[in-house]
């Protein structure tokens, strides 16, 4: 028997319960540790969306939102955040294109899996091969590296994922990856 099919209750962008929170982080390994605190600090429900966003412009950053599953929710956590005074805090979300930390099923995504576990077992609806067409075979085998970051597309969470060694494949997105111009 296979694991249970985790079924989100809507995208995350398109919730009405969602807030933004403005720590003014400056990095993705930044941003994750937060939504990581925050959920275990404040106890999230199940069918939470904790997603990370790029603002832009004068002061390039990175923000978090939290889309939870009701209005409640959203009160105990609004208040609870402000209390604890983790930052700027906004109603709804910065943009429908959030990078997915904490969602359901995320904690499972661990070792090595196939796809069709991987979609099955947690709120990812799809995982795309950079450079190939279509969808990999549901069987295909995925090393998560314990890091397994989707993205917020067309109302979808899709998983970028790229082939390596062995006819695995593997997260596009790295957990340990070499910044860029390190030596500059």
């Amino acid at each position: 028997m296979g694991p249970a099919r985790v079924t989100p209750r809507a995208p995350a962008h398109a919730q009405a319960h969602a807030l933004t929170v403005d720590a003014d982080i400056r990095d993705l390994r930044g941003a994750d540790r937060l939504l990581r605190r925050l959920a275990a600090e404040l106890d999230l429900p199940e069918g939470t969306f904790g997603c990370t966003h790029l603002v832009r412009g004068d002061r390039p950053r990175v923000a978090v939102s939290l889309a939870l599953p009701s209005e409640p929710y959203l009160r105990t956590t609004w208040e609870r955040l402000e209390a604890d005074g983790h930052g700027e805090l906004s109603a709804g979300l910065p943009d429908a294109f959030g990078r997915a930390v904490v969602y359901p099923g995320a904690s499972a995504l661990t070792g090595t899996t196939t796809v069709a576990e991987l979609i099955a077992g947690s709120a990812i609806s799809r995982v795309t091969v950079l450079g190939a067409p279509g969808t990999p075979d549901p069987g295909t085998r995925m090393v998560t590296r314990d890091h397994v970051r989707p993205q917020w597309q067309q109302g979808e969470l899709l998983l970028a994922a790229t082939p390596a060694r062995g006819g695995v494949l593997v997260p596009f997105e790295s957990p340990d990856p070499t910044p860029c111009c390190a030596d500059h």
